[in-house]
């Protein structure tokens, strides 16, 4: 029977995300007893914003907590085209906006509302696993667009518009803040990005979901320059809401109806206790930029202390809460020295295979969103351990 039932290939065609997997054992060790330091998920380490739990306790008081229309309920979808306006000087028609299960559920409903099965799409690299896994997953081809820590991990407009021009290419994904490497786009550069996958007919899918988390860095949306780009962001990060599994993105008319009819289908309507709870999110940015502040600490501290232990080669950290961190000079296998690292030092971190499948060998990513504390101690141990 196990012979005859076997997965499909596509799935099986999907590589594990190892972040995830790290995250697990790590919680694994932490349950045995382990004291455990998390710098393997990019995830915040404390709680949501006082205003968002308190959202959310009214919003079981009134028991307003069934299904919603598939596009999100129409209070969070206009506070969202303000949060545009205000922070942008862009102007969104909510009809435009999707609210989603997290960013996640943005990237299939994307890729699913713009691209047919064997299209092929523009990925830098290294970038975030979930891309990848899910392009795979739906039959949907990859560029890649190899970048390298002496540009920046910045990708070429020059092969951007290469490949556009050949045809070889029906989208473009560019992260910034990106994951792994925490580098920006300067705003020009975005803009230049989205504007030639506009003017060749390449649909542009901008990931902002690091937004907020910039170092002295500018940020801007690619909406500035190409209503018709196709936006995604979260509140998973810098409003630290990660397991209420709630985000959004903003499509051009013509693929807003698309997007709701596969939202309906799909997951009928986000978690509608999170979606009341997300609208009080943009009023908490007094406690939200205190935490950002620890994050910012965190980046000094590390920048100035990671060398002083042997990881001196890392990518300037514009945004996010990550150091890509080139450790060829410890190992030629990342994967087997975070395994070994968090077994023997308690300190999580992720292999770079989950980010680059060609170089991830020699990189570890780190994030800086614990407190202080937890920032001194695993370099303290990783100083003893590194000896």
């Amino acid at each position: 029977m196990s012979e005859t039932f076997t997965p499909s290939k596509r799935a099986s065609a999907v590589a594990p995300f190892l972040a995830m997997d790290m995250l697990r054992e790590a919680t694994r060790l932490e349950m045995s007893g382990h004291d455990v330091i998390h710098m393997e998920a990019g995830q915040p380490s404390g709680p949501p914003p006082r205003l968002v739990v308190e959202a959310a306790q009214k919003a079981l008081l009134c028991d307003k907590i069934g299904y919603t229309e598939s596009m999100g309920i129409a209070p969070l979808r206009e506070r969202i085209a303000r949060h545009y306006a205000e922070t942008y000087g862009v102007d969104v028609d909510p009809g435009r906006i999707v609210v989603t299960t997290g960013s996640s559920g943005s990237f299939v409903l994307a890729f699913l509302a713009a691209f047919n099965a064997g299209d092929t799409v523009g990925l830098t690299n290294p970038g975030y696993p979930a891309y990848r896994n899910i392009f795979n997953a739906l039959d949907i081809k990859i560029a890649d667009l190899d970048t390298s820590a002496s540009t920046g991990w910045i990708p070429r407009l020059d092969e951007i518009v290469g490949l556009a021009e050949a045809g070889a290419i029906q989208g473009l994904l560019v992260a910034s803040p990106a994951n792994p490497t925490g580098t920006m786009l300067k705003p020009e550069g975005l803009a230049a990005i989205a504007q030639a996958c506009r003017d060749l007919g390449v649909w542009f899918i901008s990931d902002e979901i690091y937004h907020g988390l910039t170092y002295g860095q500018p940020q801007a949306t690619a909406l500035t320059t190409d209503p018709d780009a196709i936006v995604i962001n979260s509140f998973s990060k810098y409003y630290c809401m990660t397991g209420w599994r709630i985000g959004w993105m903003i499509v051009p008319e013509t693929l807003a109806r698309t997007a709701e009819v596969l939202a309906q289908s799909l997951y009928i309507s986000s978690p509608t206790l999170s979606q009341y709870a997300a609208i009080a999110a943009f009023d908490a940015v007094e406690e939200l930029e205190a935490r950002k502040s620890v994050y910012a600490g965190n980046r000094d501290f590390l920048l100035h202390a990671l060398p002083e232990i042997g990881f001196d080669e890392f990518s300037p950290v514009d945004g996010a809460f990550y150091i890509y961190a080139d450790v060829a000079r410890f190992t030629n296998d990342s994967f087997e020295f975070a395994q070994k690292m968090l077994c023997e030092t308690g300190v999580g971190m992720t292999p770079g295979a989950d980010f680059d499948p060609q170089r991830g060998n020699r990189y570890l990513r780190m994030s800086f969103a614990g407190s202080r504390v937890e920032m001194e101690e695993a370099v303290s141990r990783l100083k003893s351990w590194l000896r």
